[in-house]
């Protein structure tokens, strides 16, 4: 008796959250009603870099709303990272980029570093991360550098490593 009074009260209960979730209006299809800030990326891995050495990278994103787009500031999550942004507004369907440059001097290890847009966007603000590794300049001299170095890679009287991918650039000082 208990067995079918519970089954029947399940039966019940899933029926009506069936009913419920069908006639739920769907999403409209398009552009957001307002501004929208829409990234091709939200986080970069720069893979490693020797400590003292610098990352810069461009974050690209797009306004998918309806009205113009104001970035209206950028806070860090550390003083070593610092980001320059498109001032004037973004149209809507049109680009704009944020400019992060992350300095490792005095880091060690594992790195996230997390710049917070603030802007009028209606879904509030949001975040985009460099991450990667920061090694030890005496132990990557030690490991002989020229070994580990891809091939993109350009050292300098033996004092400096640079490359450049892309919007990316990375250079170190080997002491």
């Amino acid at each position: 008796m208990k067995k079918t009074l519970l089954l029947a009260l399940s039966l019940t209960a899933a029926a009506y959250t069936a009913q419920a979730q069908a006639t739920q209006p769907a999403k409209p299809a398009g552009p957001t009603a307002g501004p929208a800030i829409t990234f091709e990326e939200v986080k970069y891995d720069f893979g490693s870099v020797v400590q003292g050495g610098t990352v810069d990278h461009t974050f690209k994103f797009k306004n998918t709303g309806t009205a113009p787009l104001v970035i209206s500031n950028i806070g860090v999550s550390c003083g070593c990272t610092t980001p320059e942004w498109t001032k004037d507004p973004v149209l809507p369907g049109k680009t704009g980029t944020i400019a992060a440059h992350f300095n490792s001097a005095g880091k060690m290890g594992m790195q996230n570093k997390v710049l917070t847009i603030e802007s009028n966007a209606t879904a509030g603000s949001t975040t985009v991360s460099l991450v990667g590794e920061v090694k030890e300049a005496s132990a990557t001299a030690a490991a002989g550098a020229k070994a580990e170095a891809p091939a993109a890679m350009v050292q300098d009287n033996g004092k400096k490593i640079k490359e450049k991918n892309g919007d990316t650039k990375i250079k170190a000082k080997v002491k």
